[in-house]
């Protein structure tokens, strides 16, 4: 699979979800403090990201 979610804990103990695609990571999240949380951070962007609307500030 070329792309998927990764839940990881950092350095400080939080929990993190970092997005990959052929191995680069594209984005990570903010620490959560359950593992709980940050499988929810990755529902919520499968559920709300296709219609995310693209915000041009260049």
């Amino acid at each position: 699979m070329a792309h998927k979610f990764e839940i990881y804990k950092d350095k400080a103990g939080e929990y993190r979800v970092r997005f990959k695609y052929n191995s680069e990571v594209i984005f990570s999240t903010e620490g959560y403090s359950s593992k709980s949380s940050a499988q929810n951070a990755i529902d919520s962007i499968k559920k709300n990201g296709p219609s995310a609307p693209v915000e041009d500030k260049s």
